[in-house]
């Protein structure tokens, strides 16, 4: 029976109710899993943005288009890196002179750790990281550098082998954390600070299998190490034991042996 327009409808009794006025059919669209309405509803299609080469561009600095390209910093990370020999990370400040001594501790400490069969990481920058890259190099080793976008740095030195450069820093931190099984860390600046504590903090977390963290130059750590000790862990903010986190020495045969006291096969842990 087709409709009058005058139906009754009835409710859960059975008193008769007037049939619900009908509205004027609105825009509707469905988005993959998203239901658009209204003026929700666009006038384009995914397709057609996506093989349009004269759109707008903004695309670009958006939060989800961030998120593919972390993503693919850490993809390209893993696939470069994981095959990586025993490596161990080294830190300290781009602004080191080569005349120095500490640029001479540097790649004396890179060529140690290459003829003890480990891969060299660095920031891949100049300074520090350059002189553990040359010692490396020089020794015949496997030099990395992994580097990272900033409007005041170079790019990577020229010893490196197996370089990477990050937007990121936080993909890149995590490549330093996730392939090496310790860290040397030269006198450096606040980056050098970040990735310290950074690390110091990931092992006092237990956020990673416990890895040596060796400070080289007791002369430059000597008095952030008396602040640890007589204002950070004296007003209770940290615990004497978190002392034992970290080692400072100042020759190359101490780094050499704290490191072999903890290798392991790359994979497996303590």
């Amino acid at each position: 029976m087709t409709g009058t327009g005058d139906e009754k409808h009835y409710g859960h009794g059975p008193e008769e109710v007037d049939a619900p006025e009908r509205k004027k059919p609105w825009p509707e669209k469905q988005k993959g899993p998203v239901l658009l309405r209204r003026d929700q509803v666009g006038t384009s299609t995914t397709d057609q943005r996506l093989l349009d080469t004269t759109g707008p561009t903004d695309w670009l600095h958006t939060d989800p288009w961030r998120v593919l390209r972390i993503t693919s910093e850490f993809v390209e990370g893993f696939g470069a890196l994981a095959e990586l020999p025993a490596a161990i990370s080294v830190f300290g400040s781009a602004r080191t002179a080569v005349d120095s001594p500490e640029y001479a501790a540097g790649v004396a400490i890179g060529r140690a750790l290459a003829e003890a069969g480990y891969a060299v990481i660095t920031g891949g920058g100049p300074g520090a990281m350059e002189a553990a890259n040359r010692g490396a190099s020089d020794a015949g080793g496997l030099s990395v550098g992994l580097g990272i976008e900033l409007p005041f740095e170079q790019g990577l030195n020229e010893f490196v082998d197996l370089g990477l450069n990050f937007r990121y820093f936080f993909v890149r931190k995590t490549m330093f954390v996730k392939y090496a099984q310790g860290f040397v860390v030269l006198p450096g600046g606040l980056g050098t600070l970040d990735e310290l504590f950074e690390a110091l903090t990931l092992v006092q977390t237990r956020k990673v299998t416990r890895f040596p963290v060796i400070l080289f130059g007791s002369a430059y750590w000597g008095g952030l190490v008396e602040w640890l000790k007589n204002t950070l862990i004296a007003q209770g903010k940290a615990s004497q034991h978190d002392l034992e986190l970290f080692h400072v020495v100042d020759e190359v045969e101490d780094v050499l042996k704290i490191l072999a006291e903890t290798r392991r096969p790359n994979g497996t842990a303590v």
